[in-house]
């Protein structure tokens, strides 16, 4: 049902300034819109905007998309952020809230330009991602793996130059911007495994905001259920976005079924666990996996990672 209007208050949400972050910040608006909420869009450059040629993992990557927009809304400038929730690091900062994840996106991972299998040997892929990185080389041993930053127009600029003969990208990025006839092929869960959170936004407000209670009405339960269980994964590995670390739990009637994966940066190590839980307690499935995934040497892996990100 709708809400009761906010005494005419405006509720102002922040964005990064890409297409597809406006696209998930309209979308967001359009949603509160349609509830009887008014709402305008402003737009915050982050540090990961400033840092386009630079390595995201030798960067630090926590928060390089999230930090100066929550940073507005702890001011007040800002009633809600909207996120991409694979952004979003697992600690959350004091007084601030995930009010809502609507109902997600596909979570896979997408591959354009040439399918994986018509590849050559030698072939360059582009990918910003050093998860993608790692599993790609545990697919294909032989693929000339190379980093690409910018937003997702530059991407398929550089790809159609002939700058790369494919890259990878979210599945859920070119579906939101309606560029589903630019993929050559999706990536199941068990071939590359999704960053936690893939495919879903993060809707933030101040904790004791009212913006809170409204926000809570566009959140899909089973979603959420699932991006705890994945981030619960991450965090217990260390937290950083730019881990090579894939999680992803998929809601089946009252169960999670969950998948997680840790990669070293070659591809050469990697280890994988599986297991299926309750969605009520997602917290305590992803804290087994995590369990499994240790017991199985992924801190050693992890170390390995660290050190090459430094190097």
């Amino acid at each position: 049902m709708p809400v009761a209007p906010l005494a005419k208050r405006v509720l102002t949400v922040g964005s990064r300034g890409s297409q597809l972050a406006l696209w998930q910040a309209q979308f967001v608006a359009s949603q509160l819109n349609a509830r009887g909420v008014q709402t305008r869009i402003e737009i915050i450059r982050t540090t990961g905007d400033h840092l386009q040629a630079a390595s995201l993992a030798r960067t630090g990557g926590k928060g390089l998309f999230t930090k100066e927009i929550e940073e507005a809304l702890l001011r007040g400038d800002i009633d809600i952020a909207v996120h991409s929730l694979k952004d979003l690091p697992t600690e959350i900062t004091e007084g601030l809230t995930i009010a809502a994840v609507p109902e997600r996106e596909d979570p896979r991972d997408a591959i354009l330009g040439h399918p994986l299998h018509e590849l050559v040997d030698g072939s360059r892929i582009g990918t910003s991602s050093g998860r993608r990185a790692a599993q790609l080389r545990i697919l294909r041993t032989d693929l000339d793996i190379q980093p690409i930053r910018g937003n997702v127009d530059t991407r398929l600029r550089k790809l159609k130059e002939g700058q790369y003969d494919a890259i990878v990208l979210a599945a859920a990025a070119l579906l939101r911007l309606g560029l589903a006839d630019e993929m050559s092929g999706l990536f199941s869960p068990e071939e590359m495994c999704p960053a936690p959170g893939q495919g879903a936004l993060a809707i933030q407000t101040r904790a004791n905001d009212s913006a809170r209670d409204i926000c809570a009405a566009l959140n899909h339960e089973p979603t959420h259920q699932a991006v705890r269980c994945e981030r619960t994964v991450l965090a217990a590995l260390g937290g950083g976005c730019q881990l090579p670390v894939g999680a992803f739990a998929d809601p089946q009637e009252d169960i999670l079924r969950a998948i997680a994966v840790v990669v070293s940066p070659d591809g050469s190590r990697h280890v994988r666990a599986e297991s299926a839980g309750p969605r009520q307690h997602p917290e305590e499935l992803g804290q087994a996996l995590a369990a499994e995934l240790i017991r199985r040497g992924a801190e050693k892996i992890l170390d390995q990672s660290k050190s090459s990100a430094k190097s």
